[in-house]
């Protein structure tokens, strides 16, 4: 039993001993495997790092490479800058020695210069020294003998040349004048027809003419009253003449008595009302006119206000001439001068057409036509160079322009031709004229006219303004103010009608 328990514990013991050498073989095993990984992943690490290092220094080689290469590059770049500021150092310096040269020259010219400059000076004080020995005179004194007997032989010539020289140089300004004038005046060469101071009117019967007369000359009062005009009816067959010094009352009348004969009704509220409308148809008349004539003439951009004022002088004479065709005239004129002359033909144009635009206003508007037309085109914008160019034509303004010259030239040409004028006739109207703004200077007057050629003036006053002892009184004023401001041959007869009238309608 104890031997069975030996052999048991011997075999266990032999078992435990068997387990431990196993275990240790299984350890032992385990511990070179484990080496074996650690000594390969070594290897593979080593070999990593070995790549890693090759590429590195494939890298370093490639990029010292470049950067050698970048080197050489700039060494030569640094090499050629280095030698080009050499050779441009090399290029100054030898300026410089030039430079250098050129000055030590011109030191040398200009001692020359100054050495020959005193040698010349004190040959000259020799020379004026000895000149003064001989003749006893100093320089001053030499030099004013020889200026007086050079003076005194040629001042024979110089006279001679000069006054030779004036009368050619005047001799063919006047012909160039003369054939610019001449050439101007022969483009232009409109008929000359000087306005009268009547119209006559047709008419187709006697019977129509005791119409116009109307019963106890009822009519020709009205008619006479309302358009400011005297009706001459005498014993020529077919006609009745209108007389009045204003034109624009001539075509009034004129134009209202032929539609009064067409119309066959004529009364006194007919004659009103026709007269009424004759003055708008001649309005439009006045319009057309000035249209028409700033047309003809080529003047564009004027104020149309300025072309119905122009339009006016359709109806007005200076002289016996027609303001507006001498207007006309003169435009045509003037532009040819100015073109002749190198001058603005517009301008000249424009001034020349619009410079006697102050007498379509002159009988409403005090002061001198010249200074009414100036007011005019300046209120209305008009250029400053025509103001200048019209407000000459009369002396009253210097000549600023030669625009404003050439107007006048034209003025003078167009109005100084024979026959386009007369004198007598504008005295006459300027009388007249005298007489209408005398009695339309008195207050309440609401207009005045006169008639038989001067010898009368009939003044119409507003009845709720002028009672009847004032008329009186009124006449007896205007007759002194007449007779101590006017000039004239007999008497002039002044009458003041003072009439109320009431209107009213049924309905």
């Amino acid at each position: 039993m104890s031997l069975q328990i030996l052999l048991l514990v011997l075999i266990t013991l032999a078992g435990v001993a068997f387990g431990y050498y196993l275990r240790l073989l299984v350890s032992l095993g385990k511990k070179g495997s484990m080496e074996i990984q650690i000594k390969q992943m070594l290897l593979n690490a080593k070999e990593e790092a070995q790549k890693i290092v090759q590429h590195a220094e494939k890298e370093s080689a490639s990029r010292l490479e470049e950067m050698k290469k970048e080197e050489k590059e700039k060494r030569e770049v640094l090499k050629k800058t280095e030698d080009r500021f050499i050779k441009k150092e090399e290029m100054l310096d030898k300026r410089q020695l030039d430079i250098d040269k050129e000055v030590e020259s011109l030191k040398v010219k200009i001692a020359e210069i100054k050495k020959i400059r005193e040698d010349s000076e004190e040959l000259k004080k020799g020379v004026e020294g000895e000149l003064s020995r001989v003749a006893n005179l100093s320089a001053e004194q030499a030099k004013e003998e020889l200026i007086k007997k050079v003076e005194q032989q040629s001042e024979a010539d110089i006279l001679a040349r000069l006054q030779k020289l004036e009368i050619s140089g005047a001799e063919r300004l006047e012909k160039k004048a003369r054939d610019i004038l001449t050439t101007a005046i022969h483009r232009l060469g409109n008929s000359v027809a000087s306005d009268v101071l009547t119209t006559a009117v047709l008419i187709p019967s006697d019977e129509i003419k005791g119409k116009i007369i109307g019963k106890e000359g009822r009519n020709i009062r009205a008619f006479e009253r309302a358009a400011g005009v005297e009706l001459i009816v005498d014993d020529t067959p077919g006609a009745i003449t209108i007389s009045a010094f204003d034109p624009v009352r001539r075509h009034v009348a004129k134009h209202a008595l032929e539609n009064l004969i067409a119309d066959g009704r004529i009364q006194p509220a007919k004659i009103e009302e026709m007269v009424e409308k004759a003055k708008l148809d001649i309005s439009k008349i006045i319009k057309e006119s000035g249209e028409k004539a700033v047309y003809e003439c080529g003047v564009f951009n004027l104020d149309p206000r300025v072309i119905s004022i122009l339009g006016r002088l359709h109806f007005r004479t200076s002289y016996g001439q027609n303001v507006l065709q001498h207007s006309i005239e003169m435009s045509h004129i003037a532009g040819m001068l100015a073109q002749e002359l190198g001058a603005d033909v517009q301008v000249a144009k424009a001034g020349a057409l619009l410079h006697d635009i102050g007498k379509a206003v002159d009988h409403e508007i005090q002061g001198t036509h010249v200074d009414i037309g100036r007011r005019i085109l300046q209120k209305f914008g008009a250029d400053e160079r025509i103001v200048k160019a019209m407000q000459a034509h009369h002396e009253e303004y210097p000549y600023e322009t030669i625009e404003s010259i050439l107007v006048q030239v034209a003025d003078a040409i167009s109005g100084g031709r024979p026959g386009a004028r007369r004198d007598s006739v504008e005295n006459y109207i300027k009388r007249l004229e005298e007489l209408e703004r005398i009695a339309t200077s008195f207050g309440g007057v609401e207009k005045s006219y006169a008639l038989q050629a001067g010898r009368e003036i009939r003044i119409f006053v507003f009845p709720e303004a002028v009672s009847d002892l004032e008329a009186k009184n009124l006449a007896r004023d205007v007759a002194t103010r007449i007779e101590n401001e006017m000039k004239y041959p007999g008497e002039i007869k002044v009458t003041v009608i003072r009439e109320s009238r009431v209107i009213e309608y049924a309905k």
